[in-house]
């Protein structure tokens, strides 16, 4: 069944919002962001302070899109007024593991004694931050943050080896504020 579908978001004093075909770009607290969405039969526009996405005969997955870009759109926005924040920690039970910052990636050294090193990619935008056994990773793009955080997680994992043993790594400890 096709119904009028219509979702918004506020945006808050001092940000100004650019709307020009699929792409939206915030601005505010001296950050900028954009993202170019897939609109589909959906359109978005910015009214009274409001960035509206609407559809006149919409059906249940594009009532759906809707809901995501508006979840997307609020992200953005609570990313240009605080930083996310992932917190990582660096678990080793055999072998103590350096980690250090080097350019753009993560530089882990004797993760289970391996000669090799392993790297993980910090994606452009995003601070990490390496102090004593605890990895900082900030950022005003929630996205970028996450994968980040992911990427170094992901370098560290084991394999082919039993896990109630070999219990070393990086792992996520704290996402946005929450414990994990």
């Amino acid at each position: 069944m096709r119904k009028e579908i219509e979702r918004t978001v506020e945006v808050p004093e001092g940000f100004s919002v650019g709307i020009s075909g699929n792409s939206v770009t915030i601005k505010g607290n001296g950050k900028e962001l954009s993202r170019e969405f897939d609109l589909g039969r959906l359109s978005m526009e910015l009214s009274e302070g409001k960035i509206k996405i609407y559809a006149k005969n919409g059906t249940r997955r594009e009532a759906a899109m809707a809901g995501t870009i508006r979840a997307h759109l609020k992200n953005m926005i609570n990313g240009l007024k605080e930083d996310f924040v992932y917190k990582l920690e660096i678990c080793n039970v055999h072998f103590p593991m350096n980690v250090k910052v080097e350019g753009d990636k993560l530089v882990i050294k004797s993760f289970l004694g391996e000669r090799k090193l392993r790297y993980a990619k910090i994606l452009d935008g995003v601070k990490v931050e390496v102090n004593g056994n605890v990895i900082t990773v900030s950022s005003h793009n929630k996205e970028s943050a996450g994968q980040t955080a992911a990427n170094i997680e992901k370098a560290t994992k084991i394999k082919s080896r039993d896990r109630r043993i070999f219990q070393d790594g990086i792992f996520i400890t704290e996402k946005c504020g929450r414990k994990i």
